[in-house]
């Protein structure tokens, strides 16, 4: 069942605060059928199997071998047997970040999917943010980057701490920006609300001499998700939210020989970036080639931010 004829059947497996909209956008991508999604809550799957007029199932198990692939949407803790269950049936998978709670989790399913020849990609959606694409085609030499992603208590996504919930997110993006083997890793964090760290921020060194300062917060009073990124003669100030891209650039000025910095907006292409992600994976799932973001990207991930919780 590699989809190369007809529609790709799909399903959703976790129907909750996210995986619903997965489900959601796979109604109305060309190409795909939903033919089924899934929870233990029978609340959640069966409000989001009425909305979608798709049939529901409490155990995701009744699925395998019937669809060409999923996307695992599930509490962190349950990404690892859930992901490999399907890709061990057959099914590609497009699994929420981060891919699994350790590295070698995630080296069992990057194992498991070569096996297989399955598709395996992971949930980094702000790859796909409109003005993270076009930063990455500006970067040249970083030479610092510092980042703030903070937000209120979100009341989900505590099974596990603020590194693998929303710092993760960022950890990838400055993976993808620096292109350097990270050298030091120190980190600080506290538990607020959830018993787990709710607040954490990381310095991370690179080989390349890059240092990149990363703070997350699900405990914030304000909503800020935003990067910069300093690298000679060149700064960029990114908006995660507004996918809002600007750089000052070094200039001579008015001729006085003095310089200064001038503001330049960068063109984005805004875009949704779930749906983005989605519509990439299933043109993996088409053509049977490599997604934007691999499991090999979501272990390179999870390897750092487990060097960051060890040091919390």
């Amino acid at each position: 069942m590699d989809g190369k004829a007809g529609n790709i059947k799909i399903a959703v497996i976790g129907v909750g605060h996210l995986g619903q909209h997965h489900a959601r956008i796979y109604t109305e991508l060309p190409g795909a059928e939903l033919v089924a999604v899934a929870d233990l809550s029978e609340t959640r799957r069966r409000e989001v199997g009425g909305r979608l007029k798709v049939p529901a199932v409490a155990d995701y198990r009744s699925l395998i071998g019937k669809v060409d692939a999923v996307s695992v949407a599930v509490p962190t803790g349950a990404h690892y047997p859930i992901a490999l269950t399907f890709l061990q049936a057959g099914s590609d998978v497009l699994v929420e970040k981060p891919i699994t709670q350790t590295v070698g989790e995630a080296d069992v399913l990057i194992a498991a999917a070569a096996k297989g020849g399955r598709i395996l990609q992971v949930g980094h959606s702000e790859r796909y943010n409109g003005a993270v694409r076009a930063l990455a085609g500006q970067v040249q030499d970083p030479g610092f980057i510092e980042v703030h992603r903070m937000g209120p208590f979100p009341g989900r996504g505590t099974d596990v701490d603020v590194v693998l919930d929303l710092m993760i997110h960022d950890i990838d993006i400055v993976l993808t920006l620096v292109k350097s083997p990270v050298t030091s890793v120190s980190a600080v964090g506290v538990p607020v609300v959830s018993g787990q760290v709710d607040i954490a921020n990381a310095r991370l060194e690179f080989a390349s001499g890059c240092v990149a300062n990363i703070t997350a917060s699900r405990v914030s009073g304000e909503r800020l998700r935003k990067i910069r990124v300093f690298q000679r003669d060149t700064y960029f100030v990114l908006d995660y939210a507004s996918q809002e891209l600007n750089l000052f650039r070094k200039t001579s000025g008015d001729g006085s020989g003095k310089a200064r910095l001038t503001r330049i907006e960068v063109p984005v292409a805004r875009v949704e970036p779930l749906r983005q992600e989605l519509d990439d994976f299933l043109e993996s799932v088409r053509t049977r080639r490599p997604p934007l973001v691999p499991g090999e990207a979501g272990r390179e991930a999870v390897a750092v931010a487990a060097q960051i919780i060890e040091r919390l």
